[in-house]
């Protein structure tokens, strides 16, 4: 039997991108830890560097794996919410729906940031799952009311200039314009301002408010990479040549940009979004060419699990002790070996989770925001 192409069922779940959200994950689950324990026994400390944050300016890998989970979020909403554009769903149905999305991410990030343990006296309000929920939410307001491409690349452009002018020209009182440190920056100063809480760096949130409000142009970006792989007129080849193309584009654009205005992270900063944007769009036109077009799918099934619930595993990886659990199972082995012994539990900590996640799949039970 023939292969169905993809070019003629544009509407169909693309595998690749549960994939890529799964492989995304995967680092999150226990992958960067275990990689850090290799990179330690081998020697390797530019491997282990990579599992951290960059301190201030600059990109190292762990950078890319949240912004690329809104990227990805935006791809999602384009195949969900434009299907439903077209099976003539209202458009006040839809924004309720996203909504409380918004409303249920932001109370699934209290739960993450140990509100209900701790009290509300205390808490920190922003968090990466209200960042996610706010992302998605502008996002699909834009695409739901602006559906033109075109009009979307306008609202791209519109938050990654009218971002970078607020950060670079707009005087901060005290300390004046173009500061972007952890106290002088309009970030510092609007988190201060207007977000109630504690904040996580006493002086900002990475995840505060201009951070939530600007990370809507990687997920808006994550739009137009939909908007790609959604288009019938277009064979495989030309999509993945369209997301290459602009993610090469982005990438020249961030590093051309970031010798006046840095690319940051923890401000997120415009260029960081087009950085981290355009490596998202070069990573989908991978896993698409390989997942979706070449149909080379057995390998890619442990992510695919672990993509499928994405959300959940997160929440579980944040409530429960994994790595006491895979200690509870497989101590025996790692007691003996000593240090090697962590190399151990961390393997068993990434089998744990994915046995529960595989479970849930089997069962088809999945967490749905």
């Amino acid at each position: 039997m023939a292969k169905k192409s993809l070019r003629s069922q544009p509407q169909q779940r693309l595998y690749s991108l549960d994939v890529l959200r799964g492989f995304d994950m995967f680092w999150i689950t226990g992958g960067g830890y275990l990689v850090v324990l290799l990179s330690r026994m081998t020697g390797a400390t530019w491997l282990e560097a990579q599992m951290e944050h960059a301190q201030w300016a600059g990109f190292h890998f762990e950078d890319l794996i949240f912004p690329m989970f809104m990227f990805i979020s935006g791809v999602a909403i384009t195949f969900s919410v434009k299907s439903k554009l077209q099976k003539n769903v209202s458009k006040k149905k839809l924004l309720g729906k996203v909504f409380k999305r918004l409303v249920l991410l932001f109370v699934l990030g209290l739960l993450y940031n140990g509100a209900f343990q701790n009290g509300f006296a205390n808490a920190r309000i922003a968090s990466v799952l209200a960042q996610i929920g706010v992302g998605y939410f502008f996002a699909s307001l834009i695409v739901i009311y602006f559906e033109s491409f075109r009009s979307r690349i306008i609202w791209v452009v519109g938050i990654l200039v009218g971002y970078g002018v607020l950060q670079l020209l707009v005087p901060v009182p005290g300390f004046g314009a173009g500061v972007l440190d952890k106290t002088g920056s309009i970030n510092s100063y609007i988190d201060q301002l207007f977000l109630p809480g504690r904040l996580y760096e006493t002086t900002y949130d990475p995840e505060g408010i201009l951070c939530s409000l600007s990370a809507t142009g990687i997920t808006l970006l994550g739009t137009i990479a939909g908007n790609i792989l959604r288009r019938k007129k277009t064979t495989d080849w030309q999509k993945i040549g369209y997301l290459v193309a602009t993610g090469v584009g982005l990438i020249i654009l961030a590093l051309l940009f970031s010798s006046f205005y840095p690319i940051i992270k923890r401000v997120w900063t415009s260029t960081f979004n087009m950085l981290a944007g355009g490596i998202s769009f070069i990573l989908l036109a991978l896993f698409f060419l390989i997942i979706d077009h070449w149909k080379f799918q057995k390998w890619a099934f442990y992510f695919r699990v672990i993509g499928m619930n994405s959300i959940f595993v997160y929440l579980f990886r944040r409530i429960i002790n994994i790595y006491d659990l895979s200690g509870f199972f497989v101590g025996w082995i790692a007691k003996p070996l000593g240090k090697s012994g962590e190399l151990v539990i961390a393997i068993g900590a990434l089998a744990v989770v994915w046995l529960v996640l595989y479970f849930m799949y089997r069962k088809k039970v999945f967490l749905r925001v």
